[in-house]
């Protein structure tokens, strides 16, 4: 008689993009720091990440937020984001998936007309304000992590498109940015799979020839996403944006690996690094509204409000404002004969299939 592992799950999506909040303090994940619990999460919880996040349960573009006690005293909950490269240290559409989700089931305290709370994450307590009508979350705006430009206009050599200008920047994550018209490009949804591809082939190139890490914390060491960025023809937006997100290995000399998923929602971590790469050109001023938009029309507003020093960088502190709604209570389940407990990837959606174990 098969037997069955439960995992109770609330999936939200962040102005489009899915996330699957995991309430997962059941989970024990071990660590004296978020850090810690981050370096617990992807030695032993990754068959848990792909269990999620890919087929038959999951599919290329879905991220998780998993929920956990904080670390710090002063936090009301910890958080590390399962994304399909790997766990991360922040997100800012999963931190607006996982807000929503504890205001509207009640798993925090919650008070109307506004929610003030203080999530705990690997590079540093993450304030957050949701503003909330009838139990709902119309609106959840944090204060993130210092984001800061590594590298402007540093150029890399790509296989296809030569040397492209990029920016190397970390806004909760490292991400390599580049101007959609500098890959003979535009960001619209016609071109999301040219998108894709330019992305995959940066992030790797970027990875390749620009060694990362944090002042703060070192084992933060990846450029984790690729940007791509360019005007937006809407009127009262500052720009538009789309985030790839990897779907398999990349190989540089073989262009069928070049593939990779679009992030839906305009990517707060992403939109806290282009901020900081504005205000080091000095085009985005302190206390001045960026209105990002998605490639699917949605929108983050972003605001600098001061300025701050990480190790060697001058850094910037920028805040996100987004929202983010309920799609389902679910029950996912593992039966113990079941051929596939890690999940699978299959060419026709992701990158290269892998075998599983």
């Amino acid at each position: 008689m098969s037997t069955y592992s439960r995992i109770h799950a609330i999936d939200v999506h962040a102005e489009g993009e899915p996330g699957r909040v995991l309430i997962g303090s059941h989970l024990h994940v071990k660590g004296a720091t978020m850090a810690e619990r981050l370096q617990y999460c992807e030695k032993h919880l990754d068959d848990l990440r792909r269990l999620l996040l890919r087929e038959p349960r999951g599919y290329p573009a879905l991220c998780g937020a998993l929920v956990l006690p904080p670390a710090d005293p002063a936090a009301d909950f910890g958080l590390v984001v399962l994304e399909q490269g790997g766990f991360r240290p922040m997100s800012g559409s999963n931190l607006i998936c996982a807000v929503t989700a504890l205001v509207e089931t009640g798993a925090v305290t919650v008070s109307e007309p506004v929610t003030d709370l203080t999530v705990d994450t690997a590079v540093g307590l993450v304030r957050v304000r949701a503003e909330v009508s009838g139990g709902r979350a119309r609106r959840v705006t944090f204060a993130n992590v210092p984001a800061f430009a590594v590298a402007l206009d540093h150029v890399l050599d790509l296989p296809e498109y030569g040397r492209v200008p990029v920016d190397i920047v970390f806004g909760g994550q490292f991400f390599v940015q580049a101007r959609a018209a500098d890959l003979g490009l535009v960001v619209e949804p016609g071109a999301a799979k040219q998108l894709a591809r330019a992305g995959a082939v940066l992030r790797t190139a970027a990875q390749q020839q620009f060694p990362v890490a944090h002042p703060l914390n070192p084992d933060i060491n990846e450029i984790a996403l690729t940007m791509i960025h360019g005007p937006s023809p809407t009127p009262g937006v500052s720009g538009r944006n789309t985030v790839v997100l990897p779907n398999g290995p990349v190989d540089l000399a073989d262009p069928a690996t070049w593939t990779g998923s679009l992030d839906r929602s305009p990517c707060g971590t992403g939109t806290c690094a282009r901020m900081a790469a504005l205000h080091a050109r000095g085009e985005l001023p302190l206390n001045t509204p960026f209105v990002h938009e998605s490639v699917i029309g949605t929108t983050f507003t972003g605001t600098l409000l001061d300025t701050a020093q990480v190790g060697p960088y001058q850094a910037v502190l920028p805040t996100i404002s987004g929202r983010g709604w309920i799609t389902g209570f679910n029950q996912y389940v593992l039966d113990d004969t079941d051929p596939f407990p890690y999940g699978y990837t299959l060419g026709d959606l992701w990158g290269a299939t892998e075998q599983e174990r």
